[in-house]
């Protein structure tokens, strides 16, 4: 077993078999991220609070009530045994660095990615709105409005890129790794305590990427609970049912412990009042970990969409080229089949409609379509639409492209409500016509740091924002809404009239520019308040940079904000990838700050300004480029 690394800290290792190099991934990201996995850890747990203190006590509750822990251990159990010694080599190289681990400890922390990443919180929202306003406002705060936040993935033949868009945490969210066996040899993003590589990765002569497919996976159920004769009870759609009630003890640090009451019903666990959560992974115990050696082993289009066709959640919408030439397009995860108010609001528990199907939605795999004798249009660009209604972009050079931007389309509109605008992909498809290259297409915007006019333009709207908070007509939208303050982000009405802002305007028939003139809001450069602002991890006490951003909500380069609550960036881009299928050693890729989490390290934020200005570091493929460190050294 070798660590070789490169010149900005970035692990690529090298075992004789699958299991030691599982165990030398672990025992790397504890020495590499062992702070962040080991918060990771505990907050599949719902234990944080035990080291943070009270401010982590909202996440330990709902960590606790929503079964994350038993939920990993299920679908641990559950696994292939090839996938558990998998998962076990893993654990054992985390914990020959220094850091206490389970081998389903992987699948929490990859919950604890994911679990708020899905749609549930929006029903929460929608019902406030529903039944504040009425059904007739719901449309106004539909994500799927002028602005909205999302990823970008595209394809050309012989190259993959894009940049997924997250929270924007410190240390980051994905951790560049290369790993290489006698079966394989893969570089890509995975998440710190995940073994393997997820979501985007190079093997070689194949590579793929993700972005969200938008699809509703995650149903809430209003739950009728009684004193039953022999404990609680729900009543189900075939009459009263038995529910699992328990209590644990959250322990504070420097505080009192609190006790949770937990109960799940047949839908699933009580998450809030009496609101149960119904997911693919908790009620198939299966979180879709069996998909990953078969997609690390892959080499062709057709072996990464096999593997994945075993994934669970969270949904996503996949692109895969090889070197064949083939570009393929996939939705991976298992969408539930079931009445159409399930995806808007919590629905009666009781009623028969609303219960889950036997079988899961059909979901699309297909090639990209290449038309060499398409017409073009007036710009040279022709659009030929496949058997699936997918459109591909094949401009005059007879060359095509596929655009994934969380936008509806044909292959994934039926499994979903909320959708990013169509005009990130369009943008897209416009610059790859144009020839661009990757790198600019990831930075494209209208909103540059150093623009008066966009800093104006911002101010306005965010001025704009808080003139509606004040409008009578929403006022019942600021009435208690009954929720978990665990929910803010998704239930806070100032966050959403700011998110929503042109579709509330057009609900009230409101004119912007009546509301507050634009002439009224000074000017002053965008970057001075649009600064990188990352979630810091707990615990972590670091003097970070001020760093002002170029980009908005509604561009290329989606580094958000909420207009009326804060021009601050805690958004965006969490890494960036160019993967060339020709020839790997010009792939290249980026991540917003470091492949290390301890501020002492060189490699804590030395990838930061080659994020900010654009730029990518190289991915390094000749071993003898790379610094080897002897294993008695991590």
């Amino acid at each position: 077993m070798k660590v070789h690394r490169d010149d900005h800290g970035i692990p690529h290792l090298r075992a004789g078999s699958i299991d030691e190099l599982a165990y030398l991934q672990g025992r790397v990201t504890a020495v590499d991220r062992g702070r962040q996995i080991e918060v990771e850890r505990r907050r599949s747990e719902g234990r944080l609070a035990e080291i943070a203190g009270a401010d982590e006590v909202g996440w330990d509750r709902f960590a606790r009530k929503v079964r994350l822990d038993d939920t990993a251990r299920r679908c641990f159990a559950t696994c292939l045994p090839e996938t558990k010694r998998w998962l076990e080599a893993y654990a054992d190289g985390v914990r020959a660095g220094g850091i206490d681990w389970h081998p389903w400890s992987s699948l929490g922390v990859f919950q604890v990615q994911h679990i708020l990443f899905g749609t549930f919180p929006n029903k929460l929202w929608r019902a406030h709105v529903e039944r504040t306003l009425g059904a007739h406002a719901l449309p106004w705060f539909a994500v799927e409005g002028p602005v909205s936040s999302g990823s970008n993935a595209w394809a050309v033949p012989g190259q993959i890129a894009g940049d997924p868009h997250r929270l924007l945490e410190l240390p980051g969210v994905y951790q560049q790794i290369r790993l290489a066996c006698p079966e394989f040899d893969v570089a890509g993003l995975t998440f710190p305590g995940v073994p393997g590589v997820q979501h985007f990765g190079h093997a070689g002569s194949v590579a793929w990427a993700v972005t969200n497919a938008m699809a509703d996976y995650q149903d809430l159920y209003l739950e009728e609970l009684r004193a039953g004769p022999a404990g609680v009870e729900a009543r189900g759609a075939a009459g009263w049912e038995p529910v699992v009630t328990l209590q644990e003890t959250v322990s504070v640090r420097d505080a009192d412990s609190i006790l949770v009451d937990i109960s799940e019903t047949p839908r699933g666990p009580i998450v809030d009042g009496n609101l149960s959560l119904r997911t693919p992974a908790r009620a198939a115990a299966d979180l879709g970990f069996d998909a990953l050696l078969p997609l690390l082993r892959s080499s062709t289009v057709d072996d990464v969409a096999d593997a994945l066709s075993g994934w669970v959640e969270p949904v996503n919408s996949v692109l895969v080229a090889d070197t064949t030439g083939r570009v393929v397009q996939l939705t991976a995860g298992r969408v539930p089949v079931r009445d159409d108010r399930n995806r808007w609001v919590p629905v009666p528990a009781w009623e028969p409609a609303h219960q889950w199907k036997p079988e899961w939605a059909p979901t699309a795999r297909f090639d990209v379509a290449t038309v060499a004798n398409a017409n073009a249009n007036a710009t040279g660009v022709a659009t030929a639409v496949n058997a699936n209604g997918v459109a591909t972009a094949v401009n005059a050079n007879g060359v095509a492209s596929v655009v994934n931007a969380n936008d509806r389309r044909p292959d994934t509109e039926a499994h979903g409500i909320d959708f990013a605008p169509p005009a990130r992909a369009r943008r897209i498809r416009h610059l790859l016509d144009d020839g661009t290259e990757p790198e600019f297409i990831h930075m494209d915007t209208a909103f540059e740091a150093s623009s008066a006019e966009a800093g104006q333009a911002a101010a306005w709207r965010s001025a704009v924002a808080r003139a509606l908070w004040e409008h009578p007509a929403l006022a019942p939208l600021f009435g208690e809404s009954g929720y978990d303050p665990m929910f803010a982000p998704w239930t806070d009405p100032r966050g959403r009239i700011g998110i929503a802002l042109d579709g509330v305007l057009l609900g009230l028939g409101l004119d912007p520019v009546e509301v507050v003139p634009p002439s009224s809001v000074p000017a002053a450069p965008w970057g001075d308040r649009h600064l990188l602002h990352p979630l810091l991890l707990p615990g972590l006490f670091v003097d970070f940079p001020r760093t002002p951003l170029s980009g908005s909500a509604d561009c290329v380069l989606n580094t958000s904000s909420i207009p009326g609550v804060s021009d601050l960036c805690w958004r965006g881009p969490v890494a960036r990838y160019v993967w060339d299928l020709a020839d790997r050693q010009r792939s290249r890729w980026v991540v917003p700050f470091g492949a290390v989490d301890s501020p002492e390290s060189p490699h804590f934020l030395d990838q930061l300004p080659h994020w900010v200005a654009g730029s990518l570091v190289p991915l390094v493929t000749d071993w003898d480029r790379l610094t080897v460190f002897p294993m008695e050294d991590l």
